[in-house]
């Protein structure tokens, strides 16, 4: 356990309610960062519906009406004087007409069911980088966890520092006044509690800074922090097993995967579009009055047809489309390149923080416990005159010293077995067992890819 040993008992809080675990569930649950990513997949999942639309029926329904004034001018032969006579003849009605169409496309170059591969691919492109964020956000929360603990715990050294030396520098004036001490050890001891007192001001905002900041990822207030256990059990034993595992299962490889998948689909609809289509249509009117508005007259028509479009040349653009989704596909693999060599060189990174932090703590303790002898022996020495009065007040400072980094090393031990987990591809809510509900977005996809009608996504009212 972190702190064991040094940070609880630094902390001093007696009813501890937070855990790593809980803050990281609420993370989970709350992190707006999060959340975006997850209204993206489900942004994304409607593309499929969408997709899958080139292939179902269109259906069409109108209807007009309305006044109509008609006034037909016919030659109606000469009179007598020869002059041209004409017959007028002016009628007012009302023409309606009803119209239905259907069309159902029967072939389309195999646009839709590319299109629709390439949507879903799309999908778990976007599932991955909701993984990616998922995995930034626990990273981040554990991040912030161990920040204010080890704040907390450096800010509790830095005030029983004070102390120590304002009791030093109390003991130090009196000896001065018995003639042990010149003025000088009194001013050195000033100036040591003055510098302590600066590192406490300036620890109270390191602490302040990591609250904030656990705020912003967490959600809450940090109160009441327990110590973190380590996660290192979660990790494999070797480095070549650990990066094998990343390579398989990082979010940002397997999303940059989908995304060639995408890019592969959309090559292929591109070119679906130099192929023809064929369609079958129904169509019906009726229309009443619709002859110069003449009172009773009515036609009804209906057609079934079929319709075959052959694309010949559409001024070059879907050939440069084609060409566009090709470079784009050259795209994506090397970015899925890219994303192999980051992991690769994550793991190995995370890998060497999480040993170096671990030999920092047994370096750490070793040297805090040497500290503390070296201290007890130099003011016995003073207390002889032996030592002076700055030997005391550097032994106080080494110390002290000491102390902070074995917290700091404690704490980066925490983060870089979380970090080491994210290296892997393998820090998840669920890998953790937080105790709250996993978010599972195939449900989502299913019900939107299965909707034929209906405003509302699936799951909202």
């Amino acid at each position: 356990m972190l702190g064991a040993a040094l940070i609880a008992s630094l902390t001093g809080r007696e009813a501890r309610a937070e855990t790593m675990e809980s803050a990281l569930a609420k993370a989970y649950v709350g992190n707006p960062d999060l959340n975006q990513q997850r209204a993206n997949v489900w942004v994304r999942d409607e593309d499929v519906a969408k997709a899958a639309g080139g292939m179902r029926p269109k259906i069409n329904a109108s209807v007009n009406g309305g006044p109509q004034f008609n006034r037909l001018r016919q030659p109606a032969g000469r009179n007598s004087s020869n002059e041209r006579l004409y017959s007028i003849e002016q009628t007012i009605g009302e023409p309606r007409a009803a119209a239905f169409a259907l069309s159902q496309p029967l072939f389309d170059g195999w646009r839709t069911d590319n299109s629709v591969r390439q949507a879903e691919s799309s999908v778990f492109a976007a599932r991955a980088t909701m993984r990616l964020t998922e995995q930034t956000t626990l990273q981040n929360g554990a991040t912030a966890y161990m920040n204010v603990l080890r704040d907390t715990a450096v800010l509790d050294l830095r005030r029983n520092n004070i102390a120590v030396l304002k009791e030093q520098l109390r003991v130090t004036r009196q000896r001065q006044e018995l003639g042990e001490l010149s003025p000088t050890d009194v001013a050195q001891a000033q100036a040591a509690l003055a510098h302590a007192e600066m590192e406490l001001n300036s620890a109270q905002a390191g602490l302040e800074a990591s609250a904030a900041n656990f705020r912003q990822v967490i959600g809450v207030e940090p109160h009441h922090l327990e110590p973190a256990a380590t996660i290192e059990h979660l990790l494999p034993k070797s480095s070549s097993e650990a990066i094998e595992i990343a390579l398989a299962e990082h979010p940002s490889i397997v999303g940059a995967q989908h995304q060639v998948d995408a890019a592969e689909s959309a090559v292929k609809v591109g070119e679906g579009a130099l192929l023809p289509t064929v369609s079958a249509n129904l169509q019906v009117n009726q229309q009443y009055e619709s002859f110069f508005g003449i009172p009773g007259t009515r036609q009804f028509t209906a057609q079934v047809s079929g319709a075959l479009n052959v694309p010949i040349y559409q001024g070059g653009v879907e050939y440069a489309s084609i060409r566009q989704a090709k470079a784009q596909l050259r795209q994506a693999r090397f970015n899925a390149d890219l994303q192999r060599d980051a992991a690769r060189a994550a793991v190995v990174s995370s890998f060497s923080q999480l040993k170096t932090a671990i030999g920092s703590i047994t370096a750490g303790r070793v040297a805090a416990k040497a500290a503390e002898v070296a201290l007890k022996g130099v003011r016995d020495e003073a207390q002889l005159g032996q030592r002076t009065t700055l030997d005391v007040l550097n032994a106080q400072q080494a110390l002290l010293n000491a102390r902070v980094d074995l917290v700091t090393a404690q704490r980066d031990r925490i983060v870089a077995a979380y970090a080491a987990l994210a290296a892997l591809g393998r820090l998840s809510a669920e890998r953790l067992r937080l105790e709250t509900t996993i978010y599972d977005p195939a449900p989502h996809l299913e019900e939107s890819r299965g909707k034929w009608f209906g405003l509302d996504g699936p799951g909202e009212k």
